[in-house]
């Protein structure tokens, strides 16, 4: 993903450094996933996760993957609707 790419993903706001960003290993450990699922789900074409390149590095911002969790929710819930399972 380059770096308009990830600036687009997220949420336009002011960023404060005041909350450190996190790094892959950190991510998965919140989501419990394996960290190559964080580095692909940030990859993805459709709703990637929303990171930040610095140089060759991917960090994330928390609100962000906070976010990116609920539409996840969200889209989980339109889907057992349509199935009929709610």
């Amino acid at each position: 993903m380059d770096a308009n790419a990830a600036a687009d993903s997220s949420p336009t706001r002011r960023l404060s450094l005041d909350v450190p960003l996190l790094d892959a290993d950190q991510i998965g450990r919140l989501l419990m996933v394996p960290r190559s699922s964080v580095y692909e789900y940030a990859r993805r074409a459709h709703d990637p996760l929303p990171s930040i390149r610095i140089g060759r590095h991917v960090r994330f911002h928390r609100d962000d993957i906070e976010a990116w969790i609920e539409r996840q929710r969200s889209g989980d819930r339109a889907s057992d609707r349509v199935a009929g399972r709610m």
